[in-house]
């Protein structure tokens, strides 16, 4: 009888402890704290790839802003800027300038986005090779034209944009079709419907042509976008149906990740969302296959922040 009773107390003590212990933070492991905006900052100072600095500032201050904090984004986009050196090697660092003056644009500061832009067209009439060259200064059309999220002045977006049309002359054959992409994909996140409209068809004819996978699935997910934007849906989803398949089909985890990833960007802006995310799966698969660290690495920050887009 004794041995019962104490038994049973043993059995309501260990009852207890297991009540308790969850609300003492027992058995439960804790969540590491983020680093802090200083730390991030600190270390993407100290970042030693070519232009890793800059672009690494840009994404803090782009967390930054999108947690509130805008003027602690302006701040930090303004040491990223700093980060682009006078003689700077311009297939580096003219996309950094880009993404640079594409945030000061979102926080609606006019001047250094200009400013930005400016150095970065600059730069970008420096590039040797034709397709960076065009698709840098589609880029920056973008920029200027964009009406949410740019700077609405859709006459410089005009220049630039056709300056990218000009180097995508300049492009062989074989390469054509991914300067055009970017091309008529700048003239249509700008607002100029019409002049990308008219490209479509050389697009399209030359997408299809392609015998890579990656710019093939590329241009075709470009071609969509365009159409999707010009409220023509069905033409936009059967375009996406090819490329998506295209993009499915790549040997490569790099190149089948980023073939992915632009045709599921497209998908988004043609309203399938689901497709998108589908594809995003996908590719983030892709990517975690990738055998070399740095371009793995360099893939799943890619991935990352098309889900992240995904969410807004």
């Amino acid at each position: 009888m004794r041995r019962t009773r104490i038994l049973a107390i043993i059995v309501s003590f260990c009852a207890c402890l297991v009540l308790v212990a969850p609300l003492c933070g027992c058995g439960s492991k804790k969540k590491k704290p983020g680093a802090t905006v200083a730390e991030r900052i600190k270390k993407a100072k100290a970042d030693k790839t070519p232009g890793g600095p800059a672009r690494e500032l840009v994404k803090v201050a782009r967390s930054q802003f999108k947690n509130g904090d805008r003027s602690g984004a302006i701040k930090t986009l303004a040491e990223a800027k700093a980060a682009v050196p006078e003689d700077a090697d311009a297939v580096i660092f003219a996309p950094r300038l880009v993404d640079v003056a594409g945030l000061y644009a979102e926080l609606a500061e006019r001047k250094p986005a200009k400013e930005a832009l400016d150095a970065a067209t600059q730069l970008a009439k420096r590039l040797e090779d034709p397709v960076t060259r065009a698709q840098t200064l589609a880029r920056i059309g973008v920029v200027y034209g964009a009406k949410t999220g740019g700077l609405g002045d859709t006459a410089t977006a005009k220049k630039r944009l056709e300056e990218a049309s000009a180097a995508a002359g300049e492009v062989p054959e074989r390469f054509q079709a991914q300067a055009l992409a970017a091309v008529a994909l700048g003239y249509a996140n700008a607002g100029v419907a019409e002049a990308a409209k008219k490209m479509l068809a050389d697009l399209e004819a030359k997408a299809r042509a392609l015998e890579e996978p990656r710019p093939k699935a590329e241009a075709l997910a470009a071609a969509a976008n365009v159409r999707a934007r010009n409220g023509e849906k069905l033409d936009a989803v059967s375009l996406l149906e090819e490329a998506a398949k295209v993009a499915k089909g790549i040997d490569s985890h790099a190149n089948r990740t980023y073939a992915l990833l632009a045709v599921a960007s497209a998908m988004k802006a043609a309203g399938e969302n689901g497709s998108a995310a589908d594809l995003i799966k996908l590719a983030d698969k892709a990517a975690n296959s990738i055998s070399d660290p740095e371009q793995q690495k360099e893939a799943v920050r890619e991935v990352r922040a098309a889900q992240n887009a995904a969410k807004s």
